[in-house]
């Protein structure tokens, strides 16, 4: 007799981002690799709070990672939010350490308060993942959102009105610095039950963060009272059409992207100014990337930077009256100068 489906579901997903991270680094295991030599086969690590989500994540990563010669190690934040949060993470470490993942450790961080409490916590969280898997030299690292958690995020984006990007949600591949493939989400297209039962199936222990059901934050009203709102009102599938545009608009995100890229060389002057005249031709959506990337290079805060600053930034290209310099997050300053557009640190 198989696993029970849940289970099933969940190790499918992560045999098939195995064989992906196994396929981009295959140079790594070419010339020279000894088949069935540890220190030589690559290591993933799992970001686990303990939650039904990164459980199921974790005890499936376990499974699967011997059968493709796979080292498997975990990670826990330690966020430093609650009381006895630290014995919370030593009590992870252990379920991590009894799967069978090495290394299983804890990292505290320093949660700040830019951008919010939940921004400061997730910048935190990553800054700790990206120095986890560098010092580990891990190859990637596994992440247990699911399509709920997709649905939300897109429901957070349009209600932000950040523009098609942010309704795209979260990348299946995503990086941090120097990595842009590291962060890999099997479970995008699998809802927060299958993870659930997955962990009840297999008397797996799970720990209920109390801030997932805290209505001061954000993410935690829209998921007790605005999705089950919109499912009362539109009826069931509204989570999986949010994953669905999640997907479609990053695809046209992508592309658009890539336009921008493309143009941006070409309404450059020789000094590597940008000329207003060019960027006026150009569409709105090629023309504001354009103009988003140069703030987030003069040194913006790429989380900080709202599409309402971009807003501000594009009127002086097609609404110029002689207004002053717009301020921008990170101290930046963007104005017109001579037909030029000047974005720099003010």
């Amino acid at each position: 007799m198989g696993p029970h489906p849940a289970v099933a579901a969940i190790r499918l997903a992560v045999r098939r981002v195995l064989h992906d991270v196994l396929t981009d680094h295959a140079p790594e295991r070419a010339p020279g690799h000894t088949p069935g030599v540890p220190s030589r086969a690559p290591l993933v690590l799992v970001a686990c709070s303990g939650g039904a989500d990164s459980m199921a994540l974790a005890s499936a990563l376990a499974f699967e990672a011997p059968k493709l010669g796979v080292r498997a190690g975990g990670v826990t934040v330690d966020h430093g939010l609650q009381s006895g949060s630290d014995l919370r993470a030593d009590e992870v470490v252990l379920r991590l350490t009894e799967l069978g993942l090495a290394p299983a450790e804890s990292v505290a961080v320093t949660v700040g308060r830019e951008g919010g409490p939940e921004a400061a916590a997730r910048d935190a969280r990553y800054a700790a993942l990206d120095a986890t898997a560098e010092r580990h030299g891990a190859t990637a690292v596994l992440l247990g959102h699911t399509r709920d958690d997709q649905a939300e995020t897109v429901l957070l984006g349009l209600a932000r009105g950040s523009g098609t990007r942010s309704l795209s949600g979260m990348a299946a591949v995503s990086g941090g610095p120097g990595a842009d493939r590291r962060y890999r989400r099997p479970f995008l297209h699998l809802d927060r039950q299958t993870a659930r039962k997955a962990c009840m199936v297999q008397s797996l222990p799970v720990w209920d963060d109390p801030h997932n059901a805290d209505p001061a934050y954000t993410r935690s009203r829209l998921r007790h009272e605005g999705l089950p709102a919109l499912e009362k009102a539109l009826g069931k599938g509204v989570v999986e059409a949010l994953a669905r545009t999640a997907q479609l608009s990053r695809d046209d995100a992508d592309a658009l992207d890539a336009w921008a890229g493309r143009a941006e060389a070409s309404v450059r002057d020789a000094a590597g100014l940008l000329e207003c005249a060019k960027l006026y031709a150009l569409p709105p959506a090629v023309r504001r990337r354009i103009l988003r990337r140069a703030a987030i290079e003069a040194g913006a805060p790429a989380g900080s930077l709202f599409a309402r600053h971009i807003e501000e930034i594009d009127r002086l290209i097609t609404g110029w009256r002689g207004q002053g310099a717009i301020n921008l997050p990170g101290k930046v300053v963007a104005q017109r100068q001579g037909g030029r557009l000047v974005i720099r640190q003010g």
